[in-house]
């Protein structure tokens, strides 16, 4: 493509809506079914008779099983083609989906959340791959935008469809809806996505899966056990980390040595692509993991119904759905910069109220921060994704978002820990008991009238210091924001990743790093 391409050519034609209609429908299950099940973790403990610290395994399962598969997915994408190993991932999250609705015991549950979780780890990644081949590099910010749409309605519809089915009728159905849509989207695969060339020539990097795959579990798998065990001291915390870090070490150190890594580290000698990654990776992990703290705010200290607390979190989804279709546009015409830095701007906002939430704090304050983290959210997510793919080659697109998947689900389950771990410890602080008790204690002291108000009180007190962690973190997330691309790339016909794309942004002068 050149710099002449003819006016409208940058337009989304129909058959490459076509396709990201098929793409959706097949994402929208994996991003649904996490926002369902965290409403849902309360009535799961209670079901099964155990404690949360065991039940959040039904969440951390999953996104275990993600940040495994996830790096397999570029090469498979490669090996196989795109569409049959989207056809075997809605096969797989199907499979896991109709098991995890028949578990008998909370083991069961939660090694077919796994299941789940391997095939919902290639969903996005590979969705992703298809629609930025369909569109091209010059359209990604708008192909972004689109298949940002199942991003909106996992906070709007998750939790609201969770809180339903869980109250009215059985939780085990928040594995079930999944059948019909799952079903759907396989038959709608099969006759409208077109199939792509294989490319066998590539030897696949067994040594670095099994280096990369089990290094991220480990990692995620230590950093979650904190609040269980107590302590970062503790065996069960700082072997796997450990064990982890050195597996992920000697892939690094291996990958830079090999032809063909499974993840190609030669992308980030491209300076927009390297800045992208460290801006995502610091939104992951306060973004996400403060999304963790909302439905549990409204259950916990507020007492609210799964279904009332899902329809409170709609704001959110709603303030998104406003500014992510305009917010992709504009990252293609101006560039990401100008629009993640204003919508950066517009979480921190939000954020700041939530560091002063109390136990009685007006709903319409807070329903007003939620919108207005949406905003931001909708201005952010998707531009620092097109920032990272929008001067590669197609191909190359299919690695570099494997790559970008990996920092997003990887960085936002440490996100998550870590806030499950800061909010944990304040709670038992407050409450003086153990770090694993401190939910289960502010539970039943909130439900106990003789000292609900004081109870209520001392929790929304931890949760306002919680959010406090998370406003530093997403502040951070400002400084590599600053020196993403602040005007329109040309497509050069050079290889991808090279980093020789010149920032056009008049008055600017390019950070260069790696080179």
């Amino acid at each position: 493509m050149t710099s002449s391409a003819p006016a409208g050519a940058d337009k989304l034609d129909a058959g490459v809506l076509k396709i990201a209609g098929v793409v959706i429908l097949g994402t929208v299950m994996a991003i649904l079914d996490t926002t369902v099940v965290n409403v849902a973790l309360q009535a799961l403990a209670l079901e099964f008779k155990t404690s949360f610290d065991t039940i959040q395994w039904v969440a951390t399962g999953y996104m275990l099983a993600l940040a495994t598969v996830i790096p397999v997915t570029g090469w498979a994408s490669d090996r196989f083609g795109t569409k049959r190993l989207y056809m075997l991932a809605i096969v797989l999250f199907l499979a896991g989906s109709v098991l995890a609705g028949m578990a008998w015991d909370i083991t069961s549950l939660i090694v077919f959340r796994v299941l789940q979780g391997l095939g919902g780890g290639m969903l996005m990644p590979a969705g992703m791959t298809i629609m930025t081949k369909a569109a091209g590099p010059q359209r990604v910010g708008r192909v972004m935008s689109v298949l940002g749409v199942p991003m909106l309605l996992g906070p709007i519809g998750g939790p609201i469809l969770g809180g339903w089915l869980v109250d009215e009728v059985s939780w085990r159905w928040i594995f079930y809806i999944n059948v019909p849509i799952g079903v759907l989207a396989l038959l709608l695969v099969w006759r409208v996505l077109p199939a792509d060339d294989p490319q066998p020539g590539e030897k696949f990097d067994f040594p670095g899966m099994v280096m990369l795959s089990p290094g991220l579990a480990a990692l995620i798998y230590g950093v979650s056990n904190i609040p269980a065990a107590g302590g970062v001291g503790e065996v069960e915390v700082w072997l796997p980390a450990i064990g982890g870090i050195v597996l992920i070490g000697a892939f690094l150190a291996r990958a830079k040595r090999v032809a063909n890594p499974l993840v190609d580290l030669k992308l980030f000698a491209n300076r927009n692509f390297s800045i992208s990654v460290l801006a995502t990776a610091f939104f992951a992990m306060s973004f996400f993991g403060a999304m963790l703290l909302f439905p549990t705010y409204f259950l916990l200290v507020r007492g609210e119904t799964a279904l009332d607390a899902g329809l409170l979190m709609a704001p959110q989804g709603i303030g998104a759905m406003l500014t992510m279709p305009i917010a992709g546009a504009l990252a293609d015409k101006i560039g990401p910069r100008k629009v993640v830095l204003p919508g950066l701007v517009l979480i921190v906002a939000g954020m700041v109220m939530f560091t002063q939430v109390g136990a009685d704090t007006p709903y319409l304050q807070l329903l007003g921060a939620l919108f207005v983290m949406g905003l931001g959210m909708g201005a952010t997510m998707m531009p620092m994704m097109s920032a990272a793919l929008q001067t590669l080659t197609q191909r190359t697109v299919a690695r570099a978002s494997t790559s970008m998947s990996i920092i997003q689900q990887a960085f936002g389950a440490i996100g998550t820990a870590i806030m499950s771990i800061i909010l944990a410890a304040l709670l038992a602080g407050k409450f003086g008991v153990p770090t694993q008790l401190g939910q289960i204690a502010a539970t039943q002291a909130i439900h106990d009238p003789r000292t609900h108000d004081f109870a209520a009180a001392a929790a929304a007190d931890a949760f306002a210091s919680t959010f406090v962690w998370a406003l530093i973190l997403i502040a951070v997330c400002v400084v590599p924001a600053l020196f993403l691309p602040g005007a329109r790339k040309k497509v050069s016909s050079g290889p991808a990743g090279d980093g020789d794309h010149q920032d056009e942004d008049e008055g600017t002068t390019p950070v260069m790093l790696g080179h």
